[in-house]
């Protein structure tokens, strides 16, 4: 059998594939093609990890100032003939826009998913 690949330890020389830890003695046998490695070639050698977690993102507030630009919409609370508004992706990205309409009069809120 000969060798295909010139590797680090952890690998088999012939196929490649990822050796099983070393026991306390004896040879690492690889799983695929049953080449073995004698264990004391993994004296002094030190093995590093880390795991790296998703970031959690935080949820964006909707502001409760009204501010944003005027449009003409009548509230339904005390008719006022104007409200400001503000838009947010509050559901799947192959869905539309989530629209807040606030009265700047009376302050009343309402959502529009379109």
């Amino acid at each position: 059998m000969s060798r295909w690949f010139s590797t680090d330890p952890s690998f088999c020389p012939y196929c490649g594939t990822i050796l099983p830890l070393p026991v306390d003695s004896g040879n690492v046998i690889c799983k695929l093609c049953d080449y073995q490695q004698d264990a004391s070639t993994y004296e002094g050698m030190e093995e590093y990890s880390s795991i790296k977690f998703a970031v959690r993102k935080q949820k964006l507030a909707i502001t409760d100032k009204g501010d944003g630009p005027m449009v003409e919409r009548r509230c339904l609370k005390c008719g006022h003939d104007q409200m400001t508004y503000t838009t947010q992706q509050t559901r799947g990205a192959d869905e539309g826009q989530t629209v807040f309409y606030t009265c700047p009069k009376c302050k009343f809120k309402e959502t529009e998913n379109s």
